[in-house]
């Protein structure tokens, strides 16, 4: 009974340990370089970090022009790539424009707002 028991828990132990052996090894593991490992982990997070900030940019500007009665939010479609949010479809007037523009570059992230897609009724 006590060999059973001692075996049991030998397995038990070794089985628990298998993770940290993959870590262990991997330090001394010469086909790994650790400098390409963490520079494609910090690529993978800048472009992660740059599409979340473009996304968030988009709905802040969006949501801003939903909010304010000097814009027709309904009627103005925003993208955002790298910082720089297109405005397009159509508003009354020219004063709508440009209330548009200066409420999109007012976002923090904001770096240019291109309003050439963004056309007046008049």
């Amino acid at each position: 009974m006590k060999t059973t028991q001692t075996l049991t828990a030998a397995a038990i132990a070794a089985a628990l340990s298998l993770p940290f052996a993959g870590a262990a090894l991997a330090d001394t593991t010469p086909a790994i370089d650790k400098n390409d490992t963490v520079m494609l982990a910090a690529n993978t997070m800048d472009d992660a970090g740059d599409a979340a900030s473009d996304t968030w940019i988009t709905t802040k500007v969006k949501s801003t022009l939903l909010a304010e009665d000097a814009t027709p939010g309904m009627d103005i479609e925003v993208e955002t790539k790298d910082g720089v949010v297109s405005l397009s479809g159509t508003v009354a007037t020219e004063a709508e424009k440009e209330a548009a523009v200066a409420k999109a570059k007012g976002i923090k992230g904001v770096r240019e707002v291109s309003a050439d897609g963004l056309k007046t009724a008049e």
